[in-house]
């Protein structure tokens, strides 16, 4: 059909208003949308990253990460291998059990078994922020099991008797990470046995009450291939935002971000930006990626932050947004302090970048000094590119405090472990973590870490090139 020209002119004129009306909260200047967009940044990418792995796991149905719909609960009978890639420095000694959970109308109810003693497991539980609001299982709440309900900021019932805690998560969405400890590959019935015990259920099924009305349908944004790495971000946090109301202290940093269009629930359109404001953005969010590299190579890198400083409650990060990216980016879902210690190893004992293509490595454990855990403690390795898991013949991931037996002792009762790309000598490979041919990392996890972790009575050995 053919438009007339004043109706092409009037038409084109309107269009320009609304986009106009849409971006009139962009008031910021172009130097001062920099300094935003890199706050912004910063704050933004654990949400975001966080919402890759929700999309993956529970909104994605014909995807291989895919775990379950919203409000039940996937376990993966298995430990982690190189093919699993919805989210980066899985570990590999406990199988995972996954609950996305949808509060917004009613609260969820978690049901655990009891567990026998000497078996370590934990239930994480995460808001949209990435922070871990609180933790059930053999720390918190003992391997005797329970009934826990988690309610979202919005529900105002009553606890009900039979419940035996109430947490609360300050976001409607929440995500609830279980971690089942695997002696072995014979140990694997028992693990699904206990998996098979996990329960949830929404409130009003639990108690076997009639449901309250359902919650409005959501749209979920198809992830992009750059949407952490670009001004796209902000779209997705905008989306994200809806689901967690303004908590009183950012009040005033979400005022600001304001000024360059984030705002919850708001449709964030880059088209719409002028090519000065869409620099300004890209500027911003290369100054919070340089912030990080720098952070993590003075203060990550050699030891001086550690990671327990990089994951827990809003009030144990003090709202230190660089600390939250550091820990999504590195090792999204990470434990808290109490839970879990983690040691990367990142540089070796010259403070070079390690790297399987240019060294071999020892890691040398003096007699009577194996990393102090109440449950256990790993080794794992990672490919320093893709994070995730190195993919090698043996398929061997990580060592373990469980493998002790079948490792060889140094003369002295010490252990030395060779983390080397090329499989070493017959009487060293029982003690080999092969490395990939490139850049790598490992983290050591101590989990339910002794105190001499934290006090500094225990020192974390560092890993040495072999010439």
């Amino acid at each position: 059909m053919l438009i007339e020209k004043p109706t092409r002119l009037l038409l084109a004129g309107l269009s320009l208003l609304l986009s106009a009306s849409a971006w009139a909260d962009f008031s910021a200047s172009p130097e001062e949308a920099r300094g935003i967009a890199k706050e912004a940044y910063l704050y933004g990418f654990p949400v975001v990253e966080m919402y890759k792995t929700l999309y993956t796991q529970a909104v994605d149905k014909p995807g291989s990460n895919f775990k379950a719909p919203f409000n039940q609960i996937g376990n993966t009978a298995r430990v982690f291998t190189p093919k699993d890639t919805a989210f980066v420095t899985p570990n590999s000694d406990t199988p995972y059990s996954f609950v996305w959970m949808d509060l917004r109308s009613e609260p969820m109810v978690l049901t655990l078994p009891s567990i026998a003693e000497g078996r370590y497991y934990s239930v994480q539980l995460i808001d949209l922020y990435t922070q871990n609001f609180a933790y059930l299982g053999t720390r918190s709440t003992g391997n005797k099991g329970g009934h826990f309900m988690i309610a979202g900021p919005d529900w105002n019932g009553q606890q009900p008797l039979n419940i035996d805690r109430l947490v609360r998560s300050e976001t409607n969405i929440a995500y609830a990470l279980y971690r089942t400890q695997l002696f072995d590959e014979k140990d694997l019935g028992k693990v699904k046995k206990i998996q098979n015990g996990y329960k949830v259920q929404t409130l009003s099924r639990y108690l076997g009450q009639p449901a309250p009305a359902a919650a409005p349908k959501i749209e979920w944004p198809k992830p992009t291939a750059n949407m952490s790495d670009s001004p796209e971000l902000f779209r997705y946090l905008n989306f994200m935002l809806g689901f967690a109301p303004a908590q009183d202290v950012e009040k005033d940093l979400l005022a600001r971000f304001a000024k360059i269009g984030i705002v919850a629930g708001q449709p964030f359109d880059l088209k719409a930006l002028s090519t000065e404001q869409r620099k300004a953005l890209e500027d911003g969010i290369a100054d919070g990626k340089a912030e990080f590299a720098t952070f993590k190579k003075d203060k990550v890198d050699t030891h001086q932050v550690p990671s327990g400083d990089l994951f827990g409650t809003r009030d144990h990060l003090k709202n230190n947004y660089l600390y939250r990216y550091a820990g999504a980016n590195m090792g999204i879902f990470g434990n808290s302090t109490d839970e879990a210690a983690y040691m990367g190893y990142f540089v070796d004992s010259t403070g070079k970048p390690v790297n399987g293509a240019r060294h071999s490595y020892t890691l040398h454990f003096a007699k009577d000094a194996l990393p102090p855990a109440d449950a256990f403690w790993s080794l794992t390795m990672y490919d320093g590119k893709s994070k995730l898991l190195v993919a090698n013949h043996m398929k061997r991931y990580l060592i373990n405090s469980h493998m002790l037996p079948t490792l060889k002792r140094d003369a002295d009762g010490g252990l030395t472990l060779y983390v080397q790309h090329s499989e070493p000598v017959k009487d060293k490979k029982s003690n080999w973590l092969p490395a990939p041919p490139g850049p790598f990392y490992a983290v050591l996890r101590i989990y339910l870490p002794k105190p001499e972790v934290g006090n500094g009575q225990w020192a974390l050995p560092p890993l040495t090139p072999v010439n």
